[in-house]
Parts: structure tokens; sequence; C-alpha cells
């Protein structure tokens, strides 16, 4: 995702000249725009005139640190912004923040400047000290120095810490618990809840708070279970023509609704977001302070991709409740426009976290409010590298929020990233933790070459029916745009779809394969996941994706909805490395393992100890043959 940066970004200096401005965030000074019209930096939600003073140009690197390692610190434990620009003789100093912040952190800077002074001081007296007067040949005696002083940095992170606490002080009380058991929910006898889940794609529930663990809700298997006391809500499920909650649905419903922090792990198409959209609704509408007093959203949440932030905004409007308003926040679209949306009032915001981080910096949007936050598809923000942004954002979003977090995988990562943001959270995961696709898709592999690709899709596409609809995944945009233009010669209607399109095409292709205007669309990994079309009746792998995940969240774009479907993949020799965890994922699934690709993971496999054997017996320092 990409958009222009703003004018005083493009026209920041280079960090690595001394004469640049520095702010403590690794050395680029484009915290403070001065007085270009643009809004000063954010620092603890002030809207207060910085306080300015002059340093000597001298005492400028005794304040900044190595790597900026001290305005860093300093930052963090005065919840300020500092801007310090140098000039001919002497830098200004410009802190950011409200008055006692300010304060402190001149206190510090101050501090780190007389220690600067007297350690230099102490330096020259030293040296002159150790020269022998002219003419004599004095024997110098070595000195101890005095301790130098330094900050009491305990101090300085307790009042850090009250600090932050203030920040919060002034928002309105958070009602979280929303959940009455129904009587056929109450009823269901351990065993009964032990088969329903094992039954329903074999649910497994877990309780990650330290200690005395907690009991588990037990699934609410109807909606009527789990929203009968909003007959609203109801009401607009069965206008969608919904039999059952799915089982993700069932066991995160009655969790979400008690307030309580949850980590749904599950594969795409297993009802994940109105799992967590529901509760969402019930959440905002039933909060002690009313949405106008509110003064901003109460509901965040952040998707990795434009299609997926769209898809959830659209969900949000099919099952419009009381009247909530929502709208969609990703780069690609007009900034001011969506600047102007969110400025009329809105309760719930659907973002991909670059354009949401780049509002909530230049302070166009009011992230206080939310009470209630969903990180969707988070393993796939987190490899998108979204993770500094995530982090930017959810400073200025309540600690005492509700946290829903939503994940296809559950690799290291995600979990780092959901003990540092979800607070005493339960774990709802469908199936199991290790890497497995559904068994409603038939999984056909071809080992095969570069050359002989082209024949196999030109078959596969000569042998479509009518009622045939296919995503077809490439990993470099040009093979997306040839391959549509191949097709549409041979009369198959079909598109490209990938990130270096205009949005407004790439909304039109979906829109035209959805409606079945157009019969393949052709994409790269933009798509992979959490995109909802039913109807699809294959996936065609053309290129191998670069990891497995990816090759299971390609797959699960078909067999959607209680319908079967096919994938067809084709694998080359550059692509053996995936080989063996491949035959894993279609063993767990019950699929055929063609003997090509068996062969291809034991010939790799015996390079690799090749290589290891090689790399061993090589005598250190000892380089390699090359051969030209």
């Amino acid at each position: 995702m990409s958009h222009r940066a703003p004018e005083w970004k493009r026209a920041e200096p280079n960090s690595r000249d001394l004469g640049a401005s520095w702010d403590g965030r690794g050395g680029r000074g484009g915290g403070w725009c001065g007085p270009s019209g643009h809004q000063g930096p954010r620092a603890a939600g002030s809207g207060e005139p910085p306080l300015s003073f002059k340093i000597k140009n001298d005492m400028v690197g005794a304040v900044i640190g190595r790597g900026g390692s001290k305005i860093k610190a300093l930052e963090q434990s005065t919840n300020t912004l500092i801007h310090i620009v140098k000039g001919a003789s002497e830098a200004e100093v410009k802190i950011f923040g409200n008055k006692e912040m300010k304060a402190n952190a001149k206190a510090a800077i101050e501090t780190l400047i007389r220690k600067q002074e007297s350690s230099t001081s102490e330096s020259s007296v030293t040296n002159a000290a150790s020269q022998p007067p002219v003419g004599r040949n004095v024997r110098r005696n070595d000195s101890v120095r005095e301790a130098r002083p330094s900050l009491d940095w305990d101090r300085i992170r307790a009042g850090g810490l009250e600090r932050k606490k203030s920040k919060w002080a002034d928002l309105p009380p958070i009602k979280k618990n929303f959940y009455i058991e129904s009587k056929a929910t109450s009823s269901m006898s351990e065993m009964q809840v032990i088969n329903w889940r094992k039954e329903n794609c074999d649910v497994t529930c877990d309780d990650l708070k330290s200690g005395e663990k907690r009991l588990i809700p037990k699934p609410a298997c109807t909606f009527e279970d789990a929203f009968r006391q909003y007959p609203d809500l109801l009401k607009s499920i069965t206008r969608a023509g919904f039999r059952k909650p799915t089982p993700v649905q069932s066991q995160a419903w009655p969790i979400i609704l008690q307030g309580i922090d949850l980590i749904g792990v599950a594969q795409t198409g297993t009802g994940k977001t109105l799992s967590y959209l529901m509760p969402g609704f019930i959440h905002l509408d039933s909060q002690p302070i009313s949405r106008e007093q509110r003064n901003g959203p109460g509901m965040l949440v952040l998707t990795p991709t434009r299609e997926l932030a769209l898809q959830v905004e659209a969900e949000c409007s099919k099952y419009s409740y009381k009247g909530l308003k929502s709208i969609c926040v990703y780069g690609g679209r007009n900034r001011r426009e969506q600047i102007e949306d969110i400025s009329k009032g809105v309760d719930i915001i659907v973002a991909t976290p670059g354009r949401l981080n780049d509002l909530q910096m230049n302070n166009c949007v009011n992230l206080r409010s939310i009470t209630y936050l969903v990180m969707d598809e988070a393993d796939k923000m987190l490899d998108m590298g979204f993770e500094p942004q995530i982090m930017k954002i959810l400073l200025d979003v309540r600690p005492d929020r509700q946290t829903v977090m939503t994940s296809a995988t559950w690799p290291d990562t995600v979990h780092r990233l959901a003990r540092s943001y979800l607070k005493d959270p339960m774990m709802v995961y469908v199936g199991t933790l290790n890497l497995t696709t559904t068994n409603a898709v038939k999984q056909n592999i071809i080992v095969t070459t570069e050359k002989e690709k082209r024949a196999f899709i030109q078959e596969f596409i000569e042998n479509l029916t009518p009622k045939d609809k296919v995503i077809m995944f490439v990993s470099q945009k040009y093979t997306a745009d040839d391959l549509s233009s191949d097709f549409n010669i041979l009369g198959v209607s079909a598109e490209a779809l990938h990130g270096n399109r205009e949005q407004s095409d790439r909304e039109r292709a979906l829109e035209d394969f959805k409606s079945g205007n157009i019969k393949v669309l052709i994409a790269t990994d933009l798509i992979a996941r959490g995109l909802d079309i039913n109807d699809v009746t294959h996936v065609y792998n053309y290129d191998f994706p670069r990891n497995i995940e990816e090759y299971i969240h390609r797959v699960g774009r078909t067999g959607r909805a209680g319908k079967t479907g096919t994938s067809v993949t084709l694998i080359t020799q550059r692509d053996s490395k995936m080989a063996s965890e491949l035959i894993k994922i279609l063993e767990r699934a019950n699929q055929s393992v063609p003997e090509d690709l068996v062969l291809m993971a034991e010939q790799y496999k015996l390079n690799q100890q090749k290589r290891d054997t090689e790399k061993q017996s090589r005598k250190p320092g000892q380089r390699r043959k090359e051969f030209y």
C-alpha cells in the first residue's frame, strides 16, 4: 500500500548531516512542520505550543546520544516529542507536550548538558596537569576521576508512568459484558460440549490467562442462543439466509460477548468476520455514553489489504445495526475525502495500517474513543511489514479496550503480538494449529518445467465449462498481464489484478468477477486471503507461492460456504524446497501425493545433505572453487 507523503515528510533533511534536525526517532526531523501550516507533532495528546530554548552546538551530541539513544529515552520517559535544529553557533530545542511534561524534559536536558560540561572541564584540567612544565622532566601521576553525575532514571520512569495514567484518566468507563447464557446452552453437559467441539471441525479452546484458569464458555449452537436479546440483529441474520452459526462463531460469540479478549485461529472462509462484527455491534450500541457524546469512532478493524478492508466494510453495511456508520480507510483512495468522511462522524473504522497511521500522525482521526479493537489476519499484516504502524496506532487506543485478533496461522510473530496487545485472552482455534487445507477442495499437483507451463494452462482453459469460475495465481505482475491478454485473444474473458493497477480498476475487476462478467481472474497474492466469493470453482496456481502458508490461503479461495472446489498447482524444480511441506499438507487433507513430488522432495533432501557435508569438510578459510 502506498500513498503520497505529506510535503513536510518529502522535505525532510538528511539525518546524517550534522546540520539536520533531530526528533529522537532515528535521527530524521519530520516531527515539526514549522510555519508552513501543517500541524505540529503529537505528544501526549497535547495541542500546546512547544517549549523553545537554545543550547550550544557542541552540546547537541550529548543530548542526542549515540544513534539517538539518549533523546529516545528522554522522549519515552517524559512522554514528549523533542526537536533540535542546529544553527550557526547555537541549536534551537523545541519540546512538545503539556506544561509538566515539557518542564521535566527541559530539566533532564539541562542535567545532561551540565554532566557533559563537567566532564569536559575535568578532562581539560587533567590534560593540563599531565603536561610537564617547559624544561623540566616531571613524572606524570595517575589521577582518580570523580564519579560522574547521573540521571535518576527510576524517578523519570515513575513520572512517565504517572503521566501515562493521567493521559487516560478523563475517558468514560467501558461496559464489556453483555452475555446471558440461554437455557439450551446452559443445559449442555460437559460431555455434550466435548462432542460438539470434536464434531464441528475439532474446535479447541484455551485460556491464556496466567494463574488460575477460567471456565471456557459453552458454544452457542444457534443464532438465538447468542442474540435472542437483540431481535434487530437476528432479523439481519435471517435476511442473509444463514441457517446456523459456523463453528468458530458458535464458540467465539459467548467469549467476546462476555468482554474477554479473544484470539481466533481458523482458515479463511470459516466465518471469522461475523464472529467479531456481531459482538462489536452490540458493544458499540450498549456503552454507558451515547455515540453522539463519544466524539470519535468506537470500533476499529485493522486489515492487511485494501480488498479485505472493503469486504469487511461491506459486511458492516450489510448487517447494519441501530444505524451504526462505518467507513473504509486505505491508501489509493482520495485522502481528503476520507478525512471529510471521518469529520462527519463515524462509529466504525475499517482500515489498513499504513493510511490510518498517516491520518493519526496528522491529527485527522481520534483513536482515544476506540473501545473495541480488531486485528484481522494478523499474520498477514506482520508478513507485509505493518508491525511498526500497528504499534504507533495502538499507542493512541485506550489500554482498557476489548481486543480481538484473528489469524489463519499461529507463528511466533503473531504469538508475540498477541502477548503484547491483548490482556488475558482466550483462544479458539478450528481444526489444528498445524497448517492444513480444507477437505472440500480436490488438490491436483503437477510437477513440470517452466517451458511446459503454457501448454498445461492452455489445456486447462480449453476444458472449462460455462459454469466454471477460476482464480489463477501468479508471482509476477507482468505474468498476470500477459496471461490476461492471451486468454482474451482466445475468447476467454479474463482480468488481471495486482498492485500496479489503479484502485478503481482493481475494484471493477473484482466486481466483474463476482458478477460473472469475467470467468478468469489472474492475480498475485494480493487477494490470497480473506476474499469471500462463494462460487469460485477452481484455483489455479500457475506459479507456486513463496511459502506454504500462502498455498493454503490460495486453495481456500474455493470450496467455500459448504461447496466443493478444485485446485491445480504447477510446481517446478526451483520450488523443490517446498515439496516436503506440500506433501505434509496433502496428507493431512487426505489428498493423493504424486510420485514425482515425492522424488522431488527426496532429491532436494539429498542435495541439502551433500551441501552440508561439503561445507563441514571444507577447511577453515578455504573458498569453494568457482567455474566460469
